[in-house]
């Protein structure tokens, strides 16, 4: 009787994470904000957004919050029109300077190629809308290796989209998978808390703007300092 593989499910955040869009993104976000509501941010003050590990959907509601802007769904797509327009132009423009982060490919790739012992699953959890999410990785052409995902289209609160990923998961694969066989992978101690919130294990990564030190304190199953050790990656992930 041939030996039965067990499933590994490995949701990866995107930004800071997988790559590092040299500021695109946030430029993207601000320069949305203030090019809609400059007379607002006039009134209130400068608009200070905290960014690592938050969702699009959280921000939006805190820069309208903050703003005193009734919060609507024409509203939320005249933004989201605005900023995704501004993303792809950010990321063709070289002064941003965004790449891959060190060990990123290599681990797609690996992961991707046939195990003894796990059937591997790759998909996305991240606090980007779907299109950002999709923009971004396809510029720095990763996108084959991401076929579902959770979004911060999906909830505004990061902690909820485990649950969804898992459920996207079964949509595109056609199997149940269960939290204590997923990990997270991301670079702020809100992956690792989300993680957390649905039983995952998580893999943190001092690759943002949150040093291995500060991540360790927020208790990560595995922490990394970025993903170019392959055989440190994969003990962690490909282990029980």
């Amino acid at each position: 009787m041939p030996d039965v593989k067990c499933n590994r499910l490995l949701l990866f955040d995107i930004d800071c994470t997988l790559l590092n869009t040299g500021g695109a993104g946030m430029a993207a976000f601000h320069s949305a904000a203030e090019e809609l509501y400059s007379d607002q941010i006039s009134k209130k003050g400068v608009l200070k957004l905290d960014m690592a590990g938050s969702t699009d959907s959280g921000l939006i509601m805190e820069i309208f919050n903050s703003l005193d802007i009734e919060d609507s769904s024409f509203e939320r797509k005249k933004f989201f029109d605005l900023y995704l327009s501004k993303l792809s132009t950010n990321l063709s423009n070289s002064k941003f300077n965004g790449r891959l982060l060190p060990g990123v490919l290599n681990t797609l790739k690996k992961f991707t190629e046939p195990n003894d012992n796990y059937e591997v699953f790759i998909g996305l959890l991240t606090g980007n809308i779907e299109e950002g999410a999709r923009i971004k990785i396809e510029h720095y052409g990763i996108e084959k290796y991401f076929m579902f995902g959770a979004f911060g289209c999906d909830h505004f609160d990061r902690n909820k989209l485990g649950p969804i990923a898992l459920e996207r998961a079964r949509q595109n694969h056609g199997l149940q998978f269960d939290s204590q066989e997923t990990f997270v992978i991301g670079d702020t101690p809100k992956d690792i808390n989300c993680a957390k919130a649905f039983g995952a294990r998580s893999l943190a990564v001092a690759t943002g703007s949150f040093s291995y030190d500060q991540l360790m304190g927020y208790d990560p199953d595995y922490l990394l300092d970025d993903l170019s050790d392959w055989e440190k990656v994969s003990n962690f992930l490909l282990t029980d």
